[in-house]
């Protein structure tokens, strides 16, 4: 167990270090281990979440963006040596590194960036089929939010349609240094069998992030655009809705349709 950390959180990098040895311990034990060996944990900063990690029958890797919270890691974490990347997520070419290898992602993520950690891992989704962590509990809801609500949007969408989403728990402000002023929630996301799309990935991406960038619109007047000289779609009673209430077979169906030659 390593010493009590010198290591203080950085607001600029959005740190927020968890305190709750239980609760750290209740996130790595999210993960299956089934069909990889390897674990990514992005941003340990002081490896609360590390150390349980490590107790694993699992090959660790982190990657910090903070140099200082690196320094502490190589000191107290002999386990991780050769394995600690000082470098951020977002613009590292992780899949190479792993060789294209299978390998799961952990983490207690920024807030400021957690949208963003999701969509690389929908471009890397080939690779990891798993992924846990806690995020601002009004993002974890979104992402495993589903049709008809309010909260359910391009996350939402987006990360169902390749992964199986589950909120696990919500986690109390006070067990933060410092404390966040927001609640925040545990998921697991397990890619599906099928991770393939029955359509075109990109136009499926486009039409779901312009559907909902209009979203109090009917799909008839926000993919306007898409629509243009397709008659024989206009009269589709799926465009009269708002597209909070289509699940993500039918934004498929709807790519399908607006992507197939105009007859």
């Amino acid at each position: 167990m390593p010493q009590k950390s010198p290591v203080q959180p950085k607001k600029h990098l959005g740190q927020h270090f968890l305190t709750d040895l239980n609760i750290a311990q209740q996130i790595a034990q999210t993960l299956s281990l089934c069909g990889y060996k390897q674990v990514l944990e992005i941003g340990p900063g002081t490896g609360v979440l590390t150390q349980f990690l490590l107790e694993k029958d699992a090959e660790v890797f982190v990657i910090e963006i903070d140099k200082e919270s690196v320094a502490y890691l190589q000191a107290y974490f002999p386990k991780l040596k050769g394995h600690i990347l000082c470098e951020d997520f977002l613009k590292f070419d992780i899949v190479s590194y792993f060789n294209k290898t299978p390998f799961a992602i952990i983490g207690n993520f920024p807030y400021n960036i957690s949208s963003q950690i999701v969509f690389k891992l929908l471009e890397i989704r080939f690779f990891v089929p798993e992924f846990a962590g806690m995020f601002q509990k009004e993002v974890a809801e979104r992402i495993c939010e589903r049709p008809g609500s309010k909260s359910y949007g391009i996350l939402s969408v987006l990360t169902q349609a390749f992964y199986e989403t589950e909120y696990l728990f919500t986690v109390p402000e006070h067990v933060f240094n410092p404390p966040p002023k927001v609640k925040s929630g545990v998921i697991r996301l397990k890619r599906k069998e099928d991770y393939t799309l029955a359509c075109d990935e990109k136009m499926f991406f486009s039409v779901v992030k312009t559907a909902f960038g209009q979203r109090r619109k009917t799909l008839r007047n926000s993919l306007k655009s898409f629509l243009l000289e397709r008659d024989s779609l206009k009269a589709e009673p799926l465009f009269d809705k708002r597209p909070e209430m289509l699940s993500v077979s039918e934004f498929i169906t709807l790519t399908q349709w607006l992507s197939a030659p105009n007859s």
